[in-house]
């Protein structure tokens, strides 16, 4: 009985020093039932409380980060695991690739402005990359046809040589063939992401009397579309 109220006692000291009751039954070995019951009328000072919050916030964010920690491992797997399924690229595979990349980004021929030329648009310099090999290798494009137009918000003006820079990095081209460049208007209050020293704007590719090569993509795009019987009626 004198064992049990020294324990008492000794939980109550603790409980006033600001001690969880995690904290207090790994030094007094009692149920969690029994303590709770002991310090159920144990009030505590402001200090006392405020070191109780505290822990719980380090307690919060230890388990956000192991949470955290957790997902990037999981991820790391799952890229590993995603990529030793690609072992190689034919020369097949990148003409589809190609074709599926200029379905989505691509400008296609109008009826009302026939006769227009291969352009493609993006701000993803590996896309970019990818889309310079498929005309290099696929289409047999000569690097003279093409030319570069850079897209970027008017609050980057100050940034358009590194952004030059970055572009004729990527793409292999120097820096003159970059010249032409449209600001566009920026919008106070749109919360736009795509800003600061990873932001280079969105890169145009245009290949020069390439209307036949337009048409002939447009024909590629069509007859994935007649397999996969997804035409449009």
């Amino acid at each position: 009985m004198i064992a049990k109220l020294r324990e008492k006692q000794k939980a109550i000291r603790f409980r006033k020093r600001g001690f969880s009751y995690s904290e207090i039954l790994k030094k007094v070995p009692v149920a969690k039932s029994t303590l709770s019951l002991w310090l159920r009328d144990v009030g505590l000072a402001k200090r006392q409380k405020q070191r109780l919050i505290e822990k719980r916030l380090a307690a919060i964010l230890r388990g956000g980060e192991t949470k955290r920690r957790q997902r990037i491992e999981r991820t790391k797997k799952i890229k590993q695991i995603a990529r030793a399924e690609i072992k190689t690229i034919s020369k097949k595979e990148l003409w589809l690739m190609g074709i599926m990349l200029y379905w989505a980004e691509g400008t296609k021929e109008k009826e009302y402005a026939p006769g227009g030329n291969v352009q493609f648009m993006n701000s993803d310099a590996a896309m970019i990359k990818l889309f310079l090999k498929w005309l290099f290798k696929v289409c047999k494009i000569e690097r003279k046809r093409l030319t570069f137009g850079i897209y970027i918000h008017e609050n980057s003006k100050n940034n358009i040589e590194r952004v030059r820079d970055f572009w004729s990095l990527q793409t292999g081209f120097a820096k003159n063939h970059f010249s032409y460049i449209y600001f566009k208007k920026h919008k106070l209050k749109t919360n736009r992401k795509n800003i600061g020293d990873s932001y280079y704007g969105t890169l145009k590719i245009t290949v020069r009397a390439s209307s036949s090569l337009n048409r002939k993509i447009a024909g590629w795009i069509e007859k994935i579309c007649q397999i996969n019987n997804c035409r449009v009626v």
